[in-house]
């Protein structure tokens, strides 16, 4: 999949995820096999940008490329100077979000909420397109609305800007998370224009995302929650397009070792008072459908320093060992919720 110049190693993008999609999380998944990582979104005002969490945002430091990052606002000026202003920290790719369906970002005429204002995102991709020499690539919904689904004419829309590459997520804007996203909407957007087309929308497993790039004709595919406390899904993912099934699951030391690596990025990163704080979201991630997962995170999210957090992580993963030298995260359809510590087909236990 090629976005401009850029040529991806493979169609698996990283969907940026506030809160969730900073340095260090984009750097493992990319390390487990991610062709694309997107940052958070940044707010298009500069004025703002002074922050801590902006100055977050906005830190790339010695990421490989190309660095994607993702833009948000509803003025065609100012998001030109965000990306300008992105462009000149290093972006190689700038994103648009007209996807977001948060109430804090729709009520100011931005994220999903321009879907309902055709006009306006064509000033604003016009407006980016012009004001950067890099690819500019867009993400958005089906519509404002099940009754009102408009991904075709924003689709035309972004192809007539120069729009390099555009990310559909199979929901309206009214969905929000609920429901099931439906990928037909996405196939049509697909036979109706010729830029490249990326899929997105509960793509929770490796299955799920060969049928859907199959079914729907996307050139990739974006995932977004499912990445949450399981990043091996991209190689799991890589693996099942190319040899029609799942690998082996990652040993428990492996997944100890980059779980750690995590902790102590997040730590580096972000600094131990609010390091520790954002690591436990992260680890209870790692650990829901995992035994003993429910009393690990009652004692962790107690932990207020990076040395204890690391030495309770090598001690739960000293007790998933004893029970079997591999574990799969994700259950992939695979294992009931209600049987976490089942294994698969492959002996793993499985996550």
């Amino acid at each position: 999949m090629r976005i401009g110049p850029h040529l991806l190693p493979n169609p698996l993008i990283l969907a940026p995820m506030a809160g969730v999609t900073d340095r260090p999380f984009r750097r493992l998944c990319r390390e487990l096999g991610a062709g694309l990582v997107v940052s958070e979104m940044v707010t298009s005002d500069t004025r703002l940008w002074n922050s801590r969490k902006s100055a977050h945002r906005l830190d790339h430091g010695d990421e490989p490329g190309p660095i994607s990052v993702q833009i948000a606002g509803g003025e065609p000026r100012m998001m030109a100077e965000a990306a300008r202003a992105n462009v000149d920290r290093g972006a190689q790719i700038i994103d648009i979000n007209m996807g977001c369906p948060a109430k804090k970002v729709c009520k100011r005429a931005a994220g999903s909420a321009l879907l309902s204002d055709p006009d306006l995102v064509a000033r604003i991709l016009d407006a980016v397109v012009a004001a950067v020499d890099v690819p500019v690539t867009l993400k958005i919904r089906t519509g404002p609305d099940r009754e009102h689904r408009n991904a075709v004419e924003i689709a035309r829309l972004a192809e007539r800007a120069g729009i390099q590459a555009l990310a559909i997520h199979g929901r309206t804007r009214a969905d929000k998370f609920n429901g099931e996203a439906e990928f037909e909407t996405i196939k049509t957007v697909v036979e109706s224009v010729s830029l490249p087309v990326i899929a997105n929308g509960d793509i929770k497993s490796p299955r799920n995302a060969h049928r859907i790039l199959e079914s729907t004709g996307a050139s990739g595919i974006m995932i977004g929650r499912a990445a949450q406390g399981n990043p091996w899904i991209f190689r799991d993912t890589l693996h099942y397009l190319e040899h029609g099934r799942l690998p082996q699951a990652p040993r428990v030391e492996e997944v100890r070792e980059r779980v750690l690596t995590h902790l102590a990025d997040l730590h580096h990163f972000y600094g131990e008072y609010t390091g520790v704080r954002i690591a436990r979201k992260h680890l209870g991630w790692y650990t829901q459908y995992l035994p003993g997962g429910d009393a690990f995170r009652r004692g962790f999210n107690k932990l207020d320093e990076a040395g204890p957090q690391q030495r309770a992580v090598e001690q739960f993963f000293q007790e998933i060992n004893a029970l079997g030298d591999r574990v799969r995260f994700g259950r992939y359809g695979e294992v009931s919720a209600r049987n976490p510590s089942a294994r698969t087909k492959d002996g793993a236990l499985a996550a």
